[in-house]
């Protein structure tokens, strides 16, 4: 994993991979899709496509792989069979093996991209400029267009959605969603820190008690969305939760 990192004054203009993002303040959202945000699935590090080596394949393992991370987005883990996977990428159970391992291997694939995209979104609307206001509200905004992914319909997040549920029988999961996380903890609590400095906040505000609230809110957001919660009224209440951040 190499996503999200806390960050000081001096590298809030760091290079970072480009992530489209919403940042606009209203109800008309930009819409990221699901088949999108798993772009990441099978690229290099400066963002080109592997070449497969040898022969060229009847088929495309980064569509496949994004099929199949879609697949479980949707059902979850444990609700997502091999037969669902198949079918979402049109490939047969021997050639999913051969490609790109058994079930579990899938999973932790789509796992990992969900957090690079995420957190790649995310540590683009800290750095967007702002007050802190306007920069939890372009956090926010952002997280909703990928909890809908211009669908009516929310899945939520893809971590509180799927592997939430997986992670205390399964120690590979459980720490990628840990240090997903924490590190999500750590760059609100710098970008708090950056407030108390400014003085936008007060001098004894907890920057780690104000980064875990805002993280928890996204978390409720993903689950509000994933229970039939619309964008506009998930959008309300992460304005109520600034509100109170921000006095």
């Amino acid at each position: 994993m190499t996503v999200g990192f806390a960050f000081s004054p001096d590298q809030l203009h760091a290079q970072i991979p480009k992530v489209e993002f919403c940042t606009c303040s209203n109800n008309n959202l930009a819409a990221h899709t699901r088949s999108s945000i798993f772009m990441q699935i099978g690229t290099k590090k400066d963002g080109t496509p592997k070449r497969p080596r040898g022969r060229p394949r009847a088929y495309d393992p980064e569509t496949a792989l994004r099929r199949a991370a879609e697949a479980f987005w949707k059902t979850g883990y444990a609700g997502t069979s091999l037969d669902d996977i198949t079918a979402a990428t049109g490939m047969n159970r021997p050639s999913l093996s051969a490609a790109f391992g058994d079930k579990h291997q899938i999973y932790v694939k789509a796992l990992s991209a969900y957090w690079e995209y995420k957190f790649g979104a995310m540590r683009r609307a800290l750095e967007a400029g702002g007050t802190l206001a306007e920069t939890l509200m372009k956090v926010y905004d952002t997280t909703l267009s990928i909890y809908f992914a211009g669908e009516e319909q929310g899945l939520g997040c893809f971590v509180v959605g799927t592997a939430i549920t997986e992670a205390p029988g399964d120690v590979e999961v459980r720490n990628i969603v840990a240090k997903g996380f924490e590190k999500l903890d750590t760059d609100f609590e710098a970008r708090f820190k950056l407030a108390i400095a400014a003085g936008e906040l007060k001098p004894d505000a907890d920057p780690r008690a104000l980064a875990l609230l805002t993280t928890a809110t996204m978390h409720t957001l993903a689950v509000r969305a994933r229970s039939g919660s619309s964008q506009n009224e998930l959008r309300k209440l992460a304005q109520k939760v600034v509100n109170v951040i921000c006095g």
